[in-house]
């Protein structure tokens, strides 16, 4: 379930690298800030998540179902729904997280429920079982949101545990990771629990994207993500990796040098390295991506390309009002945006108006607080590299 002490020394100081690297990266965004910046990085991991699942959707596809615009194609509707139902799980897992204790985040019911939640979200014709995983001339069959298989499978070379012993499996599985102390142990139980909790293999389908979210929370829930940053989009940028690091880490026991149980000690470690190595990555280029002083001039660029480009109202004189919003990570009165403009009443209200279209700035009513947005056609401007497919559609 964990390495042995003699082989966790440079995984914790990887862990302990990762929760210094993130808790720098907290206190550059105030809780609750950049939620136009969070509400794309849903749809960004939603997307990679599916990607590695070779279901994902195209970014714009994404942009265009949250708008309630789903394609004519049967296949494409159903992916855009796929990736609506993973958006909005993520999003209800980070608001749940902080009211949850440990033994609530790490229990077998809370694996159940992610499933439950993800796919419950899907209308019955999505839930229909491929006829090619079921035997010849088989009845159809639908996969059942948040229950445990039914039927043997096999991953690969792997045979996953037989149905009648799921909850045993499961059970051990939260005893043991539940338990593990807080700090970087518990960073390393968190990687080691995504591959473990593969391995049981508990649904018919869905393994992969409900063992993704749960160490999606249970970052969060150390405190660690503060829904900035997710090791989703590394896993999906070094897909051949993360498969191969799952699949080796499945693999018996190489003698009696790797370990005593009977999967084997070294490709666990090697998994669990990889995982952290990928977080680090991302927390790494999240903060180098937040960095206030290089985003001026990349709000400069984005508006200097709107103004003499796009052509839909929005002015440069806008960079000084947005780069406040940025820098203060939080939400403004109108009146106040507006004297930032120093444009006069008539024209500070059209371009408040003309920042809102592009989505540039977002409100919850007519005449509600401002808050920075960040739609997908900006990325390229704010924060380069982030989600390059979205940038090339942008």
């Amino acid at each position: 379930m964990l390495p042995g002490e003699h082989r966790l020394g440079p995984l914790l100081e990887q862990a302990n690298d990762l929760i210094r690297q993130a808790d720098r990266l907290a206190g550059q965004c105030q809780p609750g800030a950049l939620g136009g910046l969070r509400r794309l990085l849903r749809a960004m991991n939603s997307y990679y998540s599916n990607k590695i699942e070779g279901q994902h959707t195209l970014p714009l596809e994404i942009e265009q179902a949250l708008r309630n615009d789903y394609a004519q194609d049967a296949d494409k509707a159903r992916r855009q729904r796929l990736a609506l139902a993973h958006i909005a799980t993520e999003q209800q897992l980070e608001t749940l997280w902080p009211q949850w204790d440990t033994a609530r985040v790490w229990s077998a019911q809370t694996v159940q429920d992610i499933h439950q939640d993800l796919f419950a979200r899907l209308p019955q014709a999505d839930l229909a079982i491929p006829t090619s995983e079921l035997p010849p001339g088989a009845a159809p069959e639908w996969l059942e949101p948040g229950a445990l298989r039914t039927q043997q499978v096999s991953v690969g070379r792997h045979a996953a545990p037989a149905t009648e012993h799921l909850p045993v499996f499961l059970n051990r599985w939260t005893q043991v990771y539940g338990q593990v102390r807080r700090g970087e142990m518990q960073v390393v139980a968190m990687a080691a629990a995504h591959q473990r909790l593969a391995w049981i293999h508990p649904f018919r389908d869905g393994n992969g994207r409900v063992a993704r979210l749960h160490s999606h929370l249970v970052l969060g829930h150390l405190g660690l993500s503060n829904g900035l940053w997710s090791p989703l989009r590394g896993f999906a940028r070094s897909q051949e990796t993360y498969y191969a690091r799952l699949a080796a880490a499945d693999e018996p026991r190489a003698g009696d040098l790797d370990g005593r149980g009977n999967l084997t000690e070294r490709g666990l470690e090697q998994w669990i390295a990889y995982v952290l190595g990928v977080c680090l990555d991302q927390v790494g280029f999240m903060a180098d991506t937040l960095a206030l002083a290089t985003m001026k001039d990349r709000m400069a660029a984005c508006l200097a390309f709107e103004e003499q480009v796009v052509k839909q109202g929005v002015r440069s004189e806008a960079l000084r009002a947005l780069h406040y919003l940025f820098a203060t990570q939080g939400d403004m009165e109108r009146a106040d945006f507006k004297a930032l403009l120093g444009l006069g009443e008539r024209l500070a209200t059209a371009q408040v108006s003309a920042l809102l279209k592009r989505g540039l700035l977002e409100t919850d009513s007519p005449h509600g607080k401002l808050r920075l947005g960040v739609p997908q056609h900006a990325l390229r401007f704010y924060f380069p590299r982030l989600w390059p497919e979205a940038e090339a559609q942008s």
